[in-house]
């Protein structure tokens, strides 16, 4: 797989992981909802890692981090965006962490993450388009 083909494989992973971040949160199913989110915006970073040509392909799920190298130059806001999204990641959380973020998750919470997950892919995405 040639560096395009990579990068195209992150963005259309992205997208359908998008498409069931909508799906999940019209479902009510918040906290997935936004693990997913978390998963669209990583997806996006990689895409972007590679697009500056670095070799080095983190296997961290640590937003900031991916940004980094990416070489992204993010205003403070947008890193603490991004710290905020990383605490989504559901994945390596111990039981007590998911059954306190469950609780986090109503509606108003999940809205206004989902808000931020959309402004940051879109900002993304222009990234990927340069």
């Amino acid at each position: 797989m040639n560096d395009k083909e990579h990068i195209s494989y992150w963005v259309d992973s992205a997208e359908i992981d998008f498409k069931a971040m909508l799906n999940l949160f019209d479902s009510k199913d918040y906290a997935w909802a936004l693990f997913i989110g978390h998963l669209v915006i990583e997806k996006l970073l990689k895409g972007l890692i590679i697009k500056c040509d670095t070799l080095l392909l983190a296997k961290t799920h640590d937003l900031n981090k991916l940004a980094s190298f990416a070489k992204l130059e993010l205003s403070e806001e947008q890193k603490d965006i991004l710290d905020e999204i990383t605490l989504f990641n559901l994945e390596t959380r111990y039981p007590d962490y998911k059954l306190e973020f469950y609780k986090k998750c109503t509606k108003e919470f999940t809205t206004a993450s989902i808000e931020k997950i959309l402004e940051l892919r879109t900002w993304l995405k222009n990234q990927l388009q340069k």
